[in-house]
């Protein structure tokens, strides 16, 4: 089996970012810090902003001076001004999020794009660099809508517009673009490279001999101390500390950990609605820290600060600072992806043996041998920084530039699996845990189920807490009670539907009149890993599920899936959809089912509605355009 990252595209938070009057100009900031390129980022996992950071590095190498900026801190209708500024040129690092739509830290600048028809842009020149993942429907969508706006507000495109897909290899994607890209700029320009490969640092290095250790970050987000004194609203910036107050196996049998547990919220004025998602702050784990330190032979217990060289950066620290690298390795970074191949460049001058500095560089390169190198030594094999420098004993780099170079670790999306008007005061998540063994016969453990499944409920006579926030989805159920819905989330994918079950039964107690409430599960086993079998049970036999349809995918010879049974039930699920203005609502993998689910009602269509396959297509994508038709999908 590949890797598995669990990305949850989670919006970077820098919670270090200096709490003063802003500077919103990024104009004036520029003029006064003579940069020339502005890069952009809409990041939702921290992902574009970590490309950001690296294109703005790179400026340096071309006689440049850039700078990352977070359209949320800046106001962007001074896009039209930046000719003010000589050879200037704005890049944009845009992912897409959810079902096409822009990163929150990107909404605003979308919104704006949109409505300004009479912005001229004609003095502005840019490129956008695209993040996104093919399993995905509305594939790049806002990179390819920010490229394409810009050109009809008059910009000037200097470079294509680059696409990277999460589904194959992204780095190798920004790389190539990355390559093909500053030749472009400098021949726009007429500027050459200075030759200048050597690696440049962007923060330098405090260490505390006596500090008081009430101004030391322990692994608070945002505000130092915000874990002993909370205070609401409570956000990404301000995560609530939720004790777990039931951590239970859902599954009876076989080998994965599939789990349930609940969050309390009680006090903090945290509301939710169905179908919302949790984000979870995890930490790594300790065992991965200590050896880190062992590795590198230092004392993780050392107070520091890492302190950005260009005093004018809105973002002061890589991370909360002061902190100790413990807490740093453990709550601000992760350390358990496979780097990315600016972190193997810059860290190759560390390596005693000429040859792993070779094939180091040779990795951060874009000829096909490094390129292939990377796939299979970093990423097929899933080595995170602790493999690398087990695997490569001449690699001894100082620990200060590592925690500059690896990414924030991010927080974790998990659709909640209850409903608040049942359950006000608590959250529910189900969750598998994930581990793996790699091709190097290590097991590789995933940072927040890990860290999830060993949340038990009392620990020592303490109660263990999690960070977290709500993020608001567009996954509803519909405005009217009396519409019929058609829910299909196999595995953990019935996690909201469990929230859509309750609230629809708390409907019927209310005397609602309620309509049709159809429920299609799947899993390998009726035995092993029927989740929620007695609360499903339950349902059906009270009424509230007018219809529970399950595929046990492993119980007989041919595998049976859930769009086999909506197949097989074609003539209802038509009546349903085509009649009745049906809610049809799909949860789960994105690589696969959904697009099997997808695939099935396209044949119910053109078989029950006498479609064309293309007839059939558009009527499916209607349906999710009128927001009938609501998918809540991960890869």
């Amino acid at each position: 089996m590949g890797c598995v990252f669990s990305l949850p595209e989670d919006r970077r938070y820098a919670a270090e970012r200096a709490p003063t009057a802003r500077e919103t100009s990024f104009i004036e900031k520029m003029k006064k810090t003579g940069k020339n390129i502005i890069v952009f980022y809409g990041s939702q996992t921290g992902t574009a902003e970590e490309f950001a950071n690296r294109l703005s590095k790179d400026a340096q190498r071309y006689g440049m001076k850039g700078m990352a900026a977070d359209p949320e801190e800046y106001d962007m209708g001074e896009l039209s001004r930046l000719s003010e500024i000589t050879n200037s040129l704005a890049i944009f690092c845009m992912a897409t999020y959810g079902e096409g739509d822009p990163t929150d830290n990107a909404q605003d600048f979308y919104d704006w794009l949109q409505e300004n028809d009479d912005e001229d842009l004609s003095g502005l020149n840019y490129t956008v660099f695209s993040l996104g993942n093919k399993t995905y429907e509305h594939y790049n969508a806002m990179g390819k809508y920010v490229d394409k706006r810009l050109e009809e507000l008059g910009a000037k495109r200097i470079f294509d517009l680059g696409l990277g897909d999460d589904d194959g290899n992204l780095e190798e994607d920004f790389v190539s673009w990355r390559e093909q890209f500053w030749p472009a700029v400098c021949e726009h320009f007429g500027v050459e490279a200075l030759g200048d490969e050597s690696s440049i640092r962007q923060y330098e290095l405090k260490e505390y001999t006596d500090i008081n250790m009430n101004k030391v970050y322990t692994g608070e987000i945002g505000r130092l101390k915000s874990f002993e004194v909370q205070k609401p609203p409570f956000d990404s910036k301000n995560p609530f500390l939720a004790p777990v107050t039931v951590n239970r196996r859902l599954n009876k049998a076989g080998d994965r950990h599939l789990m349930h547990l609940e969050l309390d919220i009680t006090g903090s004025k945290i509301r939710y609605e169905s179908g919302d998602h949790v984000a979870v702050f995890p930490t790594n784990d300790t065992a991965l820290v200590n050896k880190l330190g062992q590795i590198l032979g230092v004392d993780l217990d050392m107070v520091i600060s890492l302190n950005n060289l260009d005093e004018e950066s809105n973002k002061k620290h890589p991370f909360p600072c002061p902190t100790t690298y413990r807490t740093a390795l453990t709550h601000y970074l992760d350390i358990t992806h496979p780097p990315r191949t600016n972190v193997l460049y810059e860290l190759a001058q560390y390596a005693s043996d000429p040859k792993d500095q070779e094939n180091m560089r040779k990795m951060a390169s874009s000829s096909p041998e490094g390129k292939s190198l990377y796939q299979t030594w970093v990423l097929d094999s899933c080595r995170n920084i602790l493999h690398i420098l087990e695997d490569m004993p001449s690699l001894k780099p100082p620990i200060d530039h590592l925690c500059e170079l690896l990414p924030r670790l991010q927080a974790r999306y998990y659709s909640i699996a209850s409903s608040s008007k049942v359950h006000p005061n608590s959250i529910h998540i189900c969750a598998v845990v994930v581990e793996y063994k790699t091709k190097t016969n290590r097991v590789n453990k995933g940072v927040a189920t890990n860290w999830l499944k060993n949340k038990l409920v009392t620990d020592n006579g303490h109660k263990s807490t999690v960070p977290m926030y709500i993020r608001k989805s567009q996954f509803r159920l519909p405005f009217k009670a009396t519409n019929p819905v058609i829910m299909i989330g196999p595995g953990t994918g019935i996690a909201p539907f469990m929230g859509f079950i309750q609230e629809r039964g708390w409907l019927k107690e209310q005397g609602k009149e309620v309509g049709e409430t159809v429920m299609y599960f799947g899993c390998r086993h009726k035995n092993e890993d029927y989740l929620y079998q007695e609360e499903l049970e339950e349902a059906e036999k009270n009424a509230v599920l007018t219809q529970l349809n399950v595929a046990f995918s492993r119980d007989q010879e041919q595998k049976v899936y859930v769009q086999h049974h909506l197949k097989q039930n074609k003539e209802n699920i038509w009546k349903l959809v085509h009649s009745d203005n049906a809610h049809i609502y799909v949860c789960g993998d994105a690589r696969n089912m959904a697009k099997d689910v997808q695939t099935a009602f396209h044949e119910i269509a053109e078989e029950l509605g006498g479609m064309t396959r293309t007839q059939a297509t558009d009527y499916v994508k209607k349906l999710m355009t009128k927001g009938r038709y609501s998918q809540d999908v991960w890869s």
